[in-house]
């Protein structure tokens, strides 16, 4: 703990005299998310090193668990053009397809072509930009191949328990409650947003996410508390505007 605050500070250091000499150029946002990503790289270095044994709960679930798969941004080539704008959909099935077939990487030109492949198929179904659950839970059965269940209200409980189990959770959310978390999305996060919950961590009360809307968002973490937060499925109103009176809803893909 006292290397990693001594890093931290030097760090803090640093980035204050860049301000001083390019004040124009670096932001207070920039050094926040630098200081962030340190304090992660130093954690998961020091879980790699000496790693925290993991304990079995009263309920049966280990405190804490991750899936490790490929990570597919729903901008591969960081064009946010339509349809990357609103891709992160797609980014997400295909982050569970490419997991259940044990595809650990994915080159951007894969992650381009498969996110097209679906949006065609998609324009077969006359679905928007923007899909619900229920939508991405036909794309999942009839272009991927799987089964689907979706979980009304989900509780914490219920997502540690598919997670504990190798099953990734996918969840669309208020962009704009994430943000609050993640600095990396443009224009204070979108309205409608989609990402892939892999891992849970029970002492640091947080959930780990492959957030395809970011080039960071390989292994996010989120609090507990924040995520939860912010699920909702795409409001009846059809408007993202009003995403939070859209229902809580996660989706599962089964093999």
């Amino acid at each position: 703990m006292f290397k990693k605050a001594i890093l931290i500070s030097f760090l803090f250091l640093l980035t204050l005299s860049l301000v001083l000499i390019f004040p124009q150029k670096i932001t207070k946002e920039k050094i926040e998310n630098k200081i962030d990503q340190t304090v992660t790289k130093i954690e998961e270095i020091q879980e790699t090193i000496a790693p925290k044994p993991t304990v079995i709960l009263e309920s049966g679930l280990p405190n804490k668990h991750l899936i490790q798969t490929a990570f597919v941004p729903q901008a591969p080539e960081k064009n946010w053009d339509q349809p990357w704008q609103d891709a992160c959909e797609e980014a997400s099935l295909l982050t569970v397809d490419f997991y259940y077939q044990n595809i650990n990487k994915v080159s951007i030109e894969t992650a381009r072509d498969s996110i097209l492949d679906m949006i065609k198929f998609e324009d077969t179904k006359n679905y928007t930009y923007d899909m619900t659950i229920d939508q991405m839970a036909i794309v999942g059965k009839d272009y991927l191949g799987y089964e689907s269940e979706i979980i009304n209200n989900p509780t914490i409980d219920q997502i540690k328990k598919y997670i504990s189990q190798n099953i990734p959770v996918i969840v669309t959310a208020n962009g704009k409650t994430l943000y609050a978390e993640n600095k990396y999305f443009k224009s204070g996060g979108p309205y409608y947003h989609s990402a892939v919950i892999l891992g849970y961590d029970d002492d640091k009360k947080q959930f780990t996410v492959h957030d395809v809307g970011t080039q960071f968002g390989a292994y996010f973490k989120y609090s507990y508390d924040l995520l939860m937060e912010s699920i909702h499925d795409f409001p009846e109103s059809g408007h993202k505007e009003d995403i939070n009176n859209g229902e809580k809803r996660v989706l599962i893909l089964l093999k």
